[in-house]
């Protein structure tokens, strides 16, 4: 069969064409070969080329200390008795031999605190991997020494946010995180200073939507409060101060002017500063 797949046909030395799972001579009709094997790609191609050789898998991601290359051995309830132990044995020594090193250990646990965390603050992929990205190269660094991982890990998922511009303060990345605020801070310092990140001012404007969808207010004034911030950006109102507290102090004075019942508590307990912050900058806007 081999033979006549490599020459021509064996009955009239005619062309043989692989149509399908068949091999057929052109010339005379004959089915030299059966494949029940379907060897091509396992999705819709619109290639003209029907002899696709590639294979779908696993998407490669940071996000985990493999790339997501390795294997899992699954769970199933009809394994019974012995069988089931072994099952067990070799599931435990699997993981074992995936986490071989402290380092891999330590990626591990990082990474998945990391996942943790952009899921409960609701970010989105690319921040995830960028801040994977952060720890291991901390992790090359060697900045990891005398601080804790989730320290690390909160302060790397803060920088992905400082560097793709998404709005998240110091307080929601902390309440969400297992590390305290000082430990964040350290780390957060450390990642700054030695790995150089190319971090700017925080737009006040990125605040509003999120600020004003927790207090409960309109499009009327968040419209106007982003003329307002964009007005103490041109003024220089906003340079040097927190970025939240601006912005809920624009959307305070907002409701103010369009008549919307919001406290100066309200506002600042949204923006997570307090409402002397509030006042103070709000007062400069008034004026």
């Amino acid at each position: 069969m081999s033979q006549a797949r490599a020459g021509g046909c064996p009955e009239c030395d005619g062309r043989l064409n692989a149509s399908g799972d068949e091999t057929v001579c052109s010339n005379c009709g004959l089915i030299v070969a059966e494949d029940r094997i379907d060897r091509g790609p396992e999705w819709r191609s619109f290639a003209d080329d029907d002899a696709n050789p590639e294979r779908t898998g696993a998407p490669l991601t940071r996000s985990r200390h493999d790339r997501g290359l390795s294997t899992e051995i699954g769970r199933s309830t009809r394994l019974k008795g012995r069988k089931r132990r072994q099952m067990a044995r070799l599931r435990r020594q699997h993981n074992r031999a995936r986490i071989a090193t402290k380092r891999d250990r330590n990626q591990v646990y990082a990474f998945t605190e990391i996942r943790r965390l952009t899921g409960a603050l609701s970010l989105p992929e690319r921040v995830r991997d960028h801040a994977c990205s952060l720890f291991r190269s901390a992790q090359n660094e060697d900045l990891l020494r005398g601080r804790s991982i989730e320290g690390f890990a909160s302060a790397t998922v803060y920088a992905a946010c400082r560097v793709a511009a998404v709005s998240r303060t110091v307080d929601e990345v902390v309440s969400a995180a297992r590390a305290t605020e000082s430990e964040h801070r350290a780390a957060y310092d450390a990642l700054n200073r030695e790995l150089g990140l190319p971090v700017g001012p925080i737009d006040p404007v990125e605040y509003l939507p999120r600020f004003a969808s927790k207090l409960d207010l309109d499009a009327t004034v968040e419209r106007r409060a982003r003329e307002l911030a964009c007005e103490a950006h041109e003024s220089g109102l906003a340079t040097g101060r927190n970025p939240s507290g601006v912005a809920a102090a624009c959307l305070y004075a907002a409701a103010r002017q369009l008549d919307r019942p919001v406290t100066q508590r309200e506002a600042a307990s949204v923006a997570g500063v307090t409402p002397v912050t509030l006042r103070s900058t709000y007062a400069n806007l008034r004026d």
